[in-house]
C-alpha cells in the first residue's frame, strides 16, 4: 500500500494546514504529511506524533571490548553479582566496577550506571 503512495507535502507543526491538528496533538506533534494514492484515487494526510518519551544515553559510546566504570553501591548484591559473573573487578581506591562494555551490553541496569568519561 505505501509503495503505491507518493508523499506531495511535508509541514511542519505551525504551518498552514496543521492549525487543527496542532491543538489536537499539541506539543506532541512532530510533522504533517500529505500523501497521494494514485491506483485508489485518494488523498491521506497522515501526522507524526510523540507517544513516549524516556531519558536515553546512546551504547554507541563504547565499544564492546572496552573496560567501563560503573558505580554500583555495596548493599546492591543483585547487581554486583551480575558485575562479578561477567568478570568485573572492584576498584577500593575508586570506589567502582571494571568491566568490559560487551559483557554488559544491553542490561540497562548496568548501562545506566556507567560512569561518563
Amino acid at each position: 500500500m505505501l509503495k503505491d503512495m507518493k508523499t506531495q507535502t511535508h509541514l511542519k507543526p505551525g504551518e498552514k494546514g496543521t492549525k487543527r491538528l496542532l491543538e489536537k496533538y499539541g506539543d506532541a506533534l512532530l510533522c504533517v504529511r500529505y500523501r497521494f494514492d494514485e491506483k485508489r484515487g485518494v488523498r491521506l494526510k497522515t501526522v507524526e506524533i510523540i507517544v513516549e518519551e524516556k531519558p536515553f544515553r546512546s551504547s554507541l559510546r563504547y565499544r564492546d571490548e572496552e573496560v567501563v566504570a560503573v558505580v554500583v553501591s555495596f548493599t546492591e548484591n543483585a547487581l554486583r553479582d551480575k558485575l562479578k559473573a561477567v568478570g568485573g573487578r572492584w576498584d577500593p581506591v575508586k570506589k567502582v566496577w571494571h568491566v568490559v562494555y560487551g559483557s554488559i551490553r544491553g542490561d540497562t541496569d548496568l548501562e545506566e550506571r556507567i560512569l561518563p568519561d
